[in-house]
């Protein structure tokens, strides 16, 4: 995709947080499965029908600005969701699998922050508001789901890991 304006560059950055979107609904099962503790588990569980959520919410915006949705590879999920697997299959105690995993998922919401923030102020001074909005839940969602596995992680994991 060429990008000229900031208009091609929302778009642009749009097709890649639905790529990221698709793969993170891909990888959740298995930190579902890989996770030892059953509230973070349950966590993982609760994101991923957040994000199917998310990813129709992405196609209303695609709709709104009368686009097909289509994702644009995006490398940075991709190194984020490798890097989590491979932990996954290397650390063999339950407990510190489980920090890891955390922080893996932490760094994927961080990298969602970043994107629905730039979209959310960029559709905004575009003057989309009624995208802001859509995306603007979204980002409130990303900002929950990385409290939550901040308090997970506070509350006991991480220090069952030191032990």
């Amino acid at each position: 995709m060429k990008i000229e304006n900031l208009n091609d560059l929302f778009l642009h950055t749009l097709q890649d947080i639905y790529y990221a979107e698709n793969h993170i609904v891909k990888a959740l099962p298995k930190m579902v499965k890989g996770a030892d503790s059953a509230q973070l588990s349950k966590a993982f569980e609760g994101h991923l029908e957040e994000t199917k959520e998310q990813i129709k919410r992405l196609d209303q915006v695609f709709k709104l600005l009368e686009q097909k949705p289509k994702a644009s590879k995006c490398p940075a999920i991709d190194g984020i969701l490798k890097e989590a697997d491979e932990l996954m299959s290397e650390i063999k105690d339950a407990d510190t699998r489980d920090a890891a995993m955390i922080a893996a998922a932490q760094a994927v919401e961080h990298y969602e922050i970043t994107r629905y923030g730039t979209l959310v102020s960029w559709a905004n001074l575009l003057g989309m508001p009624e995208a802001a909005k859509i995306l603007g839940v979204t980002l409130k969602e990303e900002f929950g789901a990385d409290t939550k596995l901040t308090k997970i992680a506070e509350s006991r994991l991480n220090k069952e890991a030191a032990e």
